[in-house]
């Protein structure tokens, strides 16, 4: 794994955020098992509930697209025209949204810039996470 490619697409997904109401940008780099990255980017809406993260975009994507099994994912933002000055964690509904498709072991890049990063796992970050092992 490239993390600093990963971080790379995560910064460049960032760019394409639309976030006019909070002016927090958020970038996500998925890499599927296969290699390919899939990228995504929050995106608000005036109605607030129709919002999706910049995790779910890139998951969604890839899912869209028949992937099923990931390798990791690179996670960044900021508010608007600022630098990263803490690292971004998915939130409880991204968590959920990858527990469905990602191992527990699957490593989250949380990252500021391409130097300087946190790798979390998703078991760390939903420890005790309910997903599809749970009712097989």
């Amino acid at each position: 794994m490239d993390t600093n490619k990963l971080i790379r697409a995560a910064f460049e997904a960032r760019e394409r955020a639309y976030a006019p109401y909070s002016h927090f940008k958020v970038g996500a780099a998925l890499l599927a098992e296969d290699g390919r990255i899939f990228t995504g980017c929050n995106i608000e809406n005036a109605a607030f509930t129709p919002t999706i993260c910049a995790e779910r975009t890139a998951l969604f994507k890839a899912v869209s697209e028949g992937v099923r099994c990931f390798q990791a994912i690179a996670i960044v933002g900021s508010l608007e025209g600022e630098k990263n000055r803490l690292v971004t964690s998915p939130c409880g509904v991204c968590r959920q949204a990858l527990n469905e498709f990602c191992e527990k072991d699957m490593p989250l890049i949380l990252a500021k810039s391409e130097e300087e990063y946190q790798i979390i796992t998703l078991g760390e970050l939903l420890p005790l996470g309910f997903g599809p092992k749970n009712i097989q």
